[in-house]
């Protein structure tokens, strides 16, 4: 499967320790899939972790397997799309010692549903989008000043897809993480020059619960979360601007050749019972 997606994602514990010792990592979406893997992953680097999401009985379950790794984290509840809830989060991380060193924008939401499906359903746009876009930019505006001050890391869990044709069914959450993922690459020059490193990973389909109401995606290719937990680890190490399938490229040559038979073909397909 490795080859399929990212051949290679090694990495040296040591040196992650060296690079995460005495640092702060903040993880949103810490309490399932990647981002409870991650916490996993980074809890043996000595590294503070603060984990937010808004089920805060599991993010102590993972604080505690955390510990138990003999690592460090502090939970943090909220829910991305309340404006008052990310300021008091915000106001609760200022007033921890020292500051962010890295921020893993890594919460999300995905919902599948005809547009013909969602007339009376707005909140899905709304719901979307405060969790992939609204939010992920209110904490970042908020964290920013701290993560120049210590030449700190951005790292955006994006997904193939915003650089890729768009599908039908998928518009809320579509356009919500290419929001965002426009968003931060505009963004992304202005941070650099000052010192803060920013990182886009796009994944393909990853095996989480995000994924198991649609039917379609059980029996097709995907990461394991623990598999994208090692890759954040490599983008922390290295802070390449951007990770991506080898053939992402391709499919994006494809998506402009053949944007015209590829929309016939979904509008036919849409057709169908």
């Amino acid at each position: 499967m490795g080859l399929l997606f990212f051949p290679y994602l090694g990495f040296r514990p040591s040196e992650l320790r060296q690079r995460l010792t005495g640092k702060t990592v903040l993880i949103t979406g810490a309490s399932y899939g990647i981002g409870e893997c991650l916490a996993e992953a980074l809890a043996e680097a000595q590294a503070h972790l603060l984990l937010v999401a808004r089920t805060a009985d599991r993010l102590e379950e993972v604080k505690k397997r955390v510990e138990a790794r003999g690592g460090r984290a502090d939970v943090f509840p909220c829910d991305l799309r309340d404006d008052a809830a990310v300021q008091g989060l915000v106001e609760r991380i200022r007033g921890l010692p020292g500051g962010v060193d890295i921020l893993v924008s890594n919460a999300g939401k995905s919902i599948r549903r005809s547009v013909f499906d969602s007339l009376d359903r707005f909140h899905d746009v709304t719901r979307t989008i405060g969790v992939n876009y609204l939010g992920p930019v209110r904490l970042l505006l908020s964290l920013l000043p701290g993560l120049v001050a210590r030449q700190g890391h951005v790292i955006n869990i994006s997904a193939v897809n915003v650089l890729l044709a768009p599908a039908p069914k998928w518009a809320a959450y579509q356009a919500s993480k290419a929001a965002f993922d426009q968003w931060f690459r505009s963004v992304g020059p202005e941070l650099n020059a000052r010192g803060v490193g920013t990182t886009s990973i796009y994944l393909p389909l990853v095996r989480t619960r995000m994924i198991e109401p649609t039917e379609v995606y059980r029996n097709m290719p995907a990461m394991r979360p623990e598999q994208v937990a090692k890759l954040v680890c490599k983008a922390i190490l290295s802070r390449r601007r951007t990770y991506a399938p080898w053939w992402l490229g391709l499919g994006q040559l494809a998506s402009v050749l053949f944007r015209g038979p590829w929309e016939g073909l979904t509008s036919r397909l849409s057709r169908r019972p």
